[in-house]
């Protein structure tokens, strides 16, 4: 058996835009000036509490703390904008849809984002059956602590050597490799490709079906 950990933001959804927009808002609730959106992708996938600590370039407190239910508030009012719709990235459906057939394989989700946040994707994409195990920041430690691989391979019984983590951020590559397991890059998300290699990426894909070559499975064969 093997064991697939997807990240969320910026490796199965393109929630660039939201995730901007919301953090501009929360900075301006709180009288800073707007980030501009390189420093917002620069901490997507850290917990939301660190991420707006790193971007104010200090360590969490209790205004970090308010500034982070904020957010979450500016966020769930911005995601129902119909402007806002949080869409796959390509090949992504037909890949998690196209695993979910092997019985040799397990699928779950690291995130950085909260378990809501987890629960309305999993929902809003039909991917709940798919998605047997997932840790997100209301469970584990942020990233790139190993907490959320190790706990989920945990769960279902897979050692982290047969667990690979599919991410776009140097969080995702150094949780991986910290954990045991393989670190997967992408290359259509936040973090630039020279950054996942340097943070311990085993390999980078730039479309979604190349995993299954690196699973070493058919695409066109199920229930092998």
């Amino acid at each position: 058996m093997k064991l697939v950990l997807f990240d969320a933001d910026g490796t199965l959804v393109d929630s660039q835009t939201i995730i901007h927009d919301s953090m501009v808002q929360t900075f301006l609730d709180f009288g800073y000036d707007a980030p501009v959106l390189e420093a917002t992708k620069a901490i997507v996938g850290l917990s939301l509490n660190i991420a707006i600590a790193t971007m104010l370039q200090r360590e969490t407190d209790s205004q970090t703390a308010a500034m982070t239910e904020k957010y979450k508030s500016n966020y769930n009012d911005i995601m129902h904008l119909p402007e806002y719709d949080l869409k796959l990235f390509p090949g992504i459906r037909e890949l998690v849809e196209g695993l979910a057939e092997h019985d040799e394989l397990l699928i779950g989700m690291v995130t950085g984002k909260s378990r809501k946040g987890v629960n309305q994707l999993l929902d809003a994409k039909s991917f709940r059956p798919h998605f047997v195990t997932s840790r997100c920041a209301d469970d584990c430690p942020s990233k790139p602590h190993p907490a959320m691989v190790l706990e989920c391979c945990d769960e279902v019984g897979i050692a982290p050597e047969q667990t690979w983590v599919i991410g776009d951020t140097s969080f995702d590559m150094e949780m991986a490799k910290t954990a045991g397991a393989s670190a997967i890059g992408v290359s259509w998300g936040y973090h630039t490709v020279d950054l996942l290699r340097a943070s311990g990426a085993d390999t980078i894909i730039n479309e979604a079906h190349e995993v299954h070559g690196l699973l070493d499975i058919n695409r066109d064969s199920v229930h092998a």
